[in-house]
């Protein structure tokens, strides 16, 4: 119990990926990548384990290049091949002939080609022919010679099927072998068509059997594996190699049986009372053994140019007892595959692997039972992984999670090298492989020290100083939200929309990168945490995560350097061809929720509250009375280090009290220019001094008092003096617009913004 709570978080984290690999083992939730890898590893170890030694038993009679050179394009005339057939069984002494091609028209060619000795192609007219063949007529020559070169002999026709909507059907097709009893209901996936391409009746008839060779590929477009049986109009027919198979073999279409077992199904071969079976999967489809890399140079089969057999190059007896197949490697007559050993395999080929397989009585196949496998494998390596590795250190739970997908891996090469078995593999090491980096992710965020946490958490938000400062002394940090006294700012760029307008996207965002730089760099100067980044607008605090008690006079220092930064900044904008850029800055001190906050999606560290809903709003005022920063009477109180212009009396939005905001005088000003007014008369009748904040103390207690010419004058005068100071020209606007109004005689001169 013990050891469970102490990693009861990594127990948990290294089991979740368990969840969706049982997903995929039932088949809820497919992984298309681990099929793929699967295919990947299945084409890799096949490449590797193949055999790629000779099998002398079958021979291919290849329609190459040479061939169509010497003996014209295909198709040949039917006499071509009766002289062929002849040759192999009659001189050669084959046993079994294969014809991996569909003779689906009658041959009505005007004359016979024949070949001398000397390998060179005379034509004969028909008439000639007829001469010395009285009994055949000018339509039924060649299919009839070739037809009766066929009879009676171990001779195997391939034919294909069709999946279409008008059902084509062409030619003759062979008689079943299984009916739909037979199959024992394991039809529900095996391969149904509704079409077939066939040979003509004259030829089919006149040999021993026929099998489809249809080819069909995985959804990558490779071809790993053919059906042995397939369907049409509930009736189950055998494929090209299992004819060949049982033609060679002398056995009746009785001799096939589908047998299902508690773990496999097999197609069972009665060999004169010697059971043989043929694994099949659940579409009654076996995976090709591949022999070689395939073509003459391949060395798995021997390959003989057709010419070199019609024009009788061979030894007599030289293919005695073999089973020959007859196909094409011309890349002309489209029957190249890509397989897992190569882009254009010979399909002819691929059924003299699968009958060299049948012939040897082994096969590759994947089993019944391979999804509990699989379902087994990933259970057994998750729950090993999940509870063994949060006891090891990093170096040993590398060591054992390794050596445990090794075994994995060990163990299905063995079952598929000693029992021929294909079983999945590639979710399984997917599976431990995200088990592992888990677990150890987890061991990390576990057993990594604070101070790393910490430094990865603010490094982004504070300057660098600040940062080591908190690794010193990391236990004092966390992340958790608290209430705590800070100064917020918040600084816009004014009308930022109307100089957005006129540039280009790209433009707008390199302007954007430049002054938030430079501004930034000002905010990290005076130990500031950045906020965040909203359009155009920065926002930034003080006083956390680090605490300081001189936030608010770092705040505004840093405000006014902002202001100040702006004149190197549009000397660049002057520069580009770009309008200048001006800021509004907010800035409030109070209390505020900071820390870890957002949603189970997306967190930050960041500060809420209303004051700093205030600052926000403060800043928002800026531009109302043409300042470039405001801050609130706390603010102005904590930073005392700075003269302070006040700016009005206001009612935001929001607040139901009035509140002071303050500007900071842009330039060094006096101390003690502060004077006590004592009532209107003395404000009227003074006389002033020169002196900017002095004037503003005067203009703005006269405006209050609605004593509107006095406080024009002032402020008249203070343009004069400050002509920069956009705030004095927007009273004199004020002050022009309240003549024109009646005030209440309790009024104070608050501006109500609510």
């Amino acid at each position: 119990m013990k050891y469970l709570a102490k990693y009861k978080f990594r127990i948990l984290v290294s089991l979740f990926p368990l969840l969706l690999a049982l997903g995929h083992a039932s088949g809820l939730w497919p992984w298309t990548l681990a099929h793929r890898l699967d295919n990947i590893i299945y084409d890799a170890r096949l490449r590797l384990t193949m055999p790629q030694t000779f099998d002398d038993r079958i021979v291919i009679v290849d329609i190459d290049e040479k061939s169509l050179s010497a003996l014209g394009r295909w198709p040949w005339s039917r006499n071509k091949l009766r002289d062929i057939t002849t040759e192999l069984f009659e001189r050669q002494k084959i046993k079994t002939l294969g014809f991996d091609m569909v003779f689906a028209e009658p041959d009505n060619s005007s004359g016979l080609a024949t070949l001398n000795h000397l390998g060179r192609t005379t034509l004969r007219s028909d008439a000639g022919f007829q001469a010395q063949l009285p009994f055949l007529n000018k339509t039924q020559d060649y299919d009839a010679l070739f037809a009766e070169s066929l009879d009676k002999r171990n001779v195997v026709l391939g034919y294909y099927f069709t999946s279409d909507r008008q059902k084509h059907t062409s030619g003759k097709l062979p008689n079943p072998v299984l009916n739909k009893a037979a199959l024992q209901g394991h039809d529900s996936h095996i391969t149904h068509w509704d079409g077939y391409g066939a040979s003509i009746d004259a030829i089919t008839r006149a040999v021993s059997a026929a099998g489809f060779f249809n080819a069909i590929a995985d959804a990558d477009g490779i071809v790993r594996a053919t059906p042995l049986l397939a369907s049409f109009e509930n009736q189950y027919y055998e494929s090209f190699a299992l004819a060949m198979f049982r033609v060679h073999k002398g056995l009746h279409q009785r001799s096939l049986k589908l047998q299902r077992g508690n773990a496999n199904s097999a197609l069972q071969i009665d060999l004169n009372g010697n059971r043989q079976l043929i694994y099949v999967d659940e579409k009654l489809s076996v995976l090709i053994p591949f022999r070689g890399y395939g073509g003459a140079a391949g060395g798995a089969y021997r390959y003989i140019s057709a010419v070199d057999v019609l024009s009788k190059e061979l030894n007599e007896s030289d293919l005695k007892d073999k089973i020959v197949l007859i196909g094409s490697t011309a890349p002309g007559l489209q029957d190249l595959r890509t397989t897992p050993v190569g882009e254009a395999y010979p399909g002819v080929e691929t059924h003299a692997n699968i009958l060299s397989s049948m012939l040897d009585g082994k096969s590759v196949y994947r089993p019944d039972y391979a999804l509990g496998y699989e379902f087994l494998t990933m259970l057994i390596v998750s729950v090993v992984l999940a509870f063994v590795l949060p006891s090891l250190g990093v170096t040993a739970a590398m060591v054992f999670g390794v050596v445990v997908l090794l075994g994995i891996v060990v163990l299905n090469t063995s079952l598929f090298l000693s029992q021929g078995l294909v079983l999945p593999m590639a979710a399984t090491l997917l599976l431990g492989f995200a088990v592992y980096t888990l677990s150890m992710s987890a061991d990390h965020l576990l057993r990594s020290r604070a101070m790393l946490a910490l430094k990865k958490l603010f490094g982004s938000y504070v300057p660098p100083h600040l940062v080591e400062e908190m690794e010193s002394h990391y236990d004092n940090y966390t992340m958790q939200a608290k209430n705590v006294e800070m100064t917020v700012l918040f600084c816009d760029m004014r009308d930022f929309s109307k100089i957005a307008e006129n540039l280009l996207p790209s433009d707008v965002q390199a302007m954007l990168s430049r002054v938030f730089t430079q501004l930034s760099r000002v905010i990290l100067k005076h130990g500031g945490t950045i906020d965040k980044y909203m359009g155009d607008c920065v926002m930034a605090f003080w006083g956390a995560p680090t605490q300081t008690s001189n936030h608010a006079n770092q705040a505004v220092l840093a405000a006014i350097d902002m202001v100040n930064a702006l004149a190197e900044i549009n000397q660049v904008q002057q520069r580009l061809g770009m309008p200048d850029v001006h800021v509004g800055i907010g800035i409030n001190t109070g209390m505020m929720c900071v820390g870890d906050m957002g949603s189970e999606i997306r967190r930050s560290y960041t500060a809420v509250g209303d004051a700093v809903n205030l600052a926000s709003r403060l800043q928002e005022l800026s531009k109302t009375y043409s300042v470039a920063i405001l801050a609130s009477t706390t603010t102005m109180s904590h930073a005392n280090t700075v003269v302070w212009q006040e700016v009005d009396k206001v009612r935001v939005h929001g607040k139901t009290q009035v509140l002071s905001i303050y500007t900071p005088m842009a330039r060094p000003i006096a101390e003690n220019t502060a004077i006590e007014a004592q009532n209107t008369n003395d404000i009227v009748n003074q006389k002033y001094e020169k002196d900017e904040l002095l004037l503003w103390q005067f203009a703005l207690q006269a405006y209050r008092l609605q004593q509107w010419d006095i406080s024009n004058q002032y402020l008249k005068e203070l343009i004069v003096i400050n002509p920069s100071n956009m705030m004095y020209a927007f009273y004199i606007r004020r002050i022009a617009l309240l003549r024109l109004q009646s005030l209440d005689s309790s009024w104070d001169g608050t501006s109500d913004f609510s």
